[in-house]
């Protein structure tokens, strides 16, 4: 989706790495707001990226696209509400995702707009990936495939007795990652949406450099 060159990774790495860092933070974030302090304990409750990237997820990621980062763990039974915790807790990471992504593209309009001004090619790119890799990583997570944060929210809303026949699908997971990654289906699902997003942060924030520039 971004051009396989070796100049694309190298200013796709803090894309990555925000998206990776700042979504694993969210979780051990919420998580610990909602009471469980599993993850303050486990040294999680921090924006330090080494204590969330797993150095072979970000490198399956520049090179094959797909790729992870390390888990947060949490303990549902000590959130105060487990089935709000849970939700809330999924739904973070995402959440934390789309808002990166639009305060990148915030950046590039206020110095397009505001300072009336040129943006360096390099600068341009390592902001757009930024844009680009945060949406994308939003959309995925949203999936209601485990162990993805979209299959956290849709057990949730499952009847009790469904519930573990739902994470029977885990075991299936892997390959229907690489059928997705190998076919054009993972793209019908992120391009429409991410356009779309894409799209709409546009409108919001050009409309509002009008008003304020």
């Amino acid at each position: 989706m971004f051009g396989f060159d070796f100049m694309s990774m190298i200013a796709g790495i803090p894309g990555l790495i925000i998206a990776l860092s700042l979504h694993e933070y969210a979780h051990a974030r919420v998580a610990v707001a909602m009471g469980d302090f599993t993850p303050r304990m486990m040294g999680r409750l921090t924006l330090n990226p080494a204590a969330h990237i797993d150095p072979i997820g970000l490198v399956m990621l520049l090179i094959a696209r797909f790729g992870w980062a390390k888990p947060v763990v949490i303990n549902p039974s000590n959130f105060r509400d487990p089935k709000k915790g849970e939700i809330l807790v999924a739904l973070a990471g995402p959440a934390m995702n789309f808002f990166i992504a639009f305060i990148a593209m915030a950046v590039i309009v206020f110095y397009t707009v505001a300072l009336r001004t040129q943006m360096s090619v390099g600068l341009h790119e390592v902001l757009w990936l930024i844009v680009l890799y945060n949406i994308n990583f939003g959309i995925f997570n949203l999936i209601p495939l485990p162990p993805l944060d979209g299959s956290k929210v849709f057990m949730q809303m499952l009847p009790y007795e469904m519930q573990y026949k739902f994470l029977g699908l885990e075991r299936y997971s892997f390959l229907i990652f690489v059928v997705m990654i190998a076919t054009p289906i993972l793209s019908y699902i992120l391009v429409p949406i991410a356009r779309f997003i894409i799209t709409l942060y546009a409108a919001i924030l050009t409309g509002a450099a009008g008003i304020f520039f």
